[in-house]
């Protein structure tokens, strides 16, 4: 089905302010060709978003962790499930609104260069081939494989991404060749290589002097003719009036809109493109080129089955949102993506020891943290303490201890107490701590003031320090769970405490899932997708686009903990017998899944390939890449 034919012969006869209007998201409506108004955002960076109830998977950095492709294909699946599920019900009312589309703005594949930046938790974290390759299953799973696309997906953002959030929109990322293709266009070109992703979201920054959106490099050059790139482009939110306003490259918006048209950017997120009309009037821009774009949008349209009656995904009914397939699925990958740190021992708790739990800490019972950003609404969730209580037959003692962040009011001395006396009276405790979404985001999501949604350091908050302090101090069995989007320096939760997991804000499913690794039904099987460093003094200066020092490949220092760690409950050997053979041997414990990564060390060192297999007791596995 030829749909960029179909697309042409319906923009022919459209008048050029119909064509410009067809430019912005909200697109509205041609009643004289019955094209009904259609919104171009939605989100769906780990479920579908902002569209009410939804199954919300952990967060992308989560899914990273887990190292499992196939894993993230079914997770993604299962998203445009859900987003295909809604749309069939939303266009029944004659039209769709924002968030209720079928070109979702997913996923984020910038590489987590720092871990100061408040946005990092959205992306998989530091190293452009795991990028790459959880990209691309996750586009795979979204966009579908049969005669009309399920849904669009759209890689952001469009490049040389990463902070400072407070400066976004005047930011020039300075970047060496080098540093610009093997770091940052990376994982984009293999996404576009392996996935044939529908659209690229270009960034707000600049990247050389270049304003991304506008970027005749890094639009015309790089993506359209190295890449060979065949989408569309949309622009983030604002984006082009950054342009003039924040750049100050053009004079106005009219000139924004140009320049980022002219440079291949169809789509606008914002009102810029209303200005395309003087644009337009003052020469700046053709129609033909204005023409182009709204073919490629158009195609899009058609490509998705909007205007046909046979497409394959029309019949995807309501109820498999948040049904019980999908939160099995929530939960599985919600295991895989618990990292296990430290372990002296102590995990899986026995039961027939442990008696009593006590859980500590302000994001025990904290729905917001199993959520993160960009993220629907899930009408059923297992905080860690919910998830504590239903997985466990003796008591369970809560307390939160203290506020994640204020030191003020009533959160100065009761709370703490109440802590001491819970953690006196338990057995083992689970002390769970951590940053919550508020304090790492994109600009205008966060409470740091200054630094807009990025964290100025690497600490936990003082309250939960004094919490931390008083209850490590009673000397009780302890199991420390980080949650977080990002790199903590738990130094001293590695040398005091008995057990340390890493516990990525996990979705609806992540108190279930930490009680499985808990009590033992699951040995975890996550690898870290970013570099855990001792402190933000062993970082180079943030704004610093410069490889050099940066994530495990270049890193100088000695991590507290290196990208792709991760322990089980195994005891695993591999014996490399070649460059690309190695046998996996389980030699006791328990069953476990277990990533196995292949890296080469020379010039410095590197991921080549990974892949997840499930090992059993005494069992060996040849495993070949």
């Amino acid at each position: 089905m030829d749909f960029m034919a179909r697309a042409k012969e319906l923009v022919s006869k459209m008048t050029i302010e119909e064509k410009i209007g067809q430019m912005r998201y909200d697109a509205p409506a041609i009643p004289r060709l019955n094209i009904p108004a259609y919104n171009w955002w939605n989100e769906c960076l780990h479920g579908v978003a902002r569209q009410g109830c939804a199954t919300v998977f952990p967060q992308a950095i989560g899914m990273a962790a887990s190292f499992n492709c196939s894993l993230m294909e079914k997770v993604a699946t299962a998203i445009s499930d859900e987003a295909r599920a809604k749309y069939n019900e939303f266009k029944k009312f004659g039209s769709t609104e924002l968030y209720q589309g079928l070109t979702y703005w997913s996923p984020n594949i910038n590489i987590f260069r720092d871990p100061r930046w408040g946005r990092g938790h959205e992306t998989y974290g530091e190293d452009p081939l795991l990028t790459g390759k959880m990209g691309t299953a996750f586009i795979k799973g979204l966009q579908g494989n049969g005669k009309y696309r399920k849904l669009d997906a759209t890689i952001k953002h469009y490049a040389v991404h990463s902070g400072p959030e407070y400066e976004r929109h005047s930011f020039d990322a300075v970047v060496s060749k080098k540093d610009l293709y093997e770091t940052y266009l990376s994982a984009f070109k293999y996404c576009i290589d392996n996935a044939d992703p529908s659209a690229v979201m270009g960034a707000y920054n600049r990247v050389n002097g270049e304003a991304c959106c506008g970027s005749k490099t890094l639009l015309k050059d790089i993506l359209y003719g190295e890449f060979g790139f065949k989408g569309y482009v949309v622009s983030d939110c604002g984006a082009i009036r950054d342009i003039n306003a924040g750049h100050k490259i053009t004079q106005n918006e009219a000139e924004s809109a140009a320049l980022a048209v002219n440079n291949g950017c169809q789509l606008n997120c914002g009102d810029a493109y209303l200005s395309l009309v003087d644009a337009y009037e003052e020469d700046l821009v053709t129609e033909e080129t204005i023409t182009e774009c709204v073919e490629k949008l158009f195609e899009a349209r058609f490509r998705l089955g909007m205007f046909d009656d046979d497409c394959e995904y029309d019949n995807i009914p309501f109820d498999v949102v948040e049904c019980d397939k999908h939160t099995e699925l929530n939960r599985q990958m919600a295991r895989e993506s618990i990292v296990l740190l430290k372990n002296n021992g102590i995990l899986p708790l026995d039961k027939n020891k442990v008696k009593t739990i006590a859980v500590i800490g302000p994001n025990a019972d904290d729905k917001g943290v199993l959520v993160a950003n960009y993220h629907g609404t899930p009408s059923k969730y297992s905080t860690v303490l919910k998830g504590i209580q239903d997985g466990f037959d003796g008591k369970v003692i809560f307390s939160q201890g203290c506020h994640i962040r204020h030191t003020d009011g009533n959160w100065t001395g009761y709370p703490v107490r109440e802590a001491i006396i819970a953690a006196k009276m338990a057995d083992v405790v689970v002390l769970c701590m951590g940053l919550n979404p508020s304090m790492e985001g994109e600009e205008g999501d966060s409470y740091n003031g200054d630094v807009a949604g990025d964290k100025k350091d690497l600490s936990l908050t003082e309250p939960q320090i004094k919490l931390y302090n008083e209850i490590i101090a009673l000397g009780k069995p302890t199991v420390f769970v980080n949650v977080s989007g990002s790199a903590i320096a738990l130094c001293d939760q590695d040398e005091r405490c008995d057990a340390v997991i890493q516990l990525f804000y996990g979705g609806a499913q992540a108190g279930n899932a930490l009680a499985d690794v808990l009590f033992g039904k699951y040995s975890p099987s996550g690898r870290l997708p970013v570099t855990f460093y001792r402190s933000v003094d062993d970082l180079p200066p943030f704004r610093d686009y410069s490889m050099e020092n940066r994530t495990y490949k270049f890193f100088k220092g000695n991590p507290l903990y290196p990208f792709g760690y991760g322990l089980t409950y195994a005891d695993i050997s591999e014996s490399w017998i070649s460059e690309n053979e190695v046998i996996v041997k389980n030699n006791g414990g328990m069953d476990t899944d277990y990533s196995v990564l292949k890296f080469k060390t020379e010039p410095h060192k590197e991921l080549l390939d990974f892949k997840k297999i499930h090992i059993k007791v005494g069992e060996k596995i040849k495993v070949t890449f």
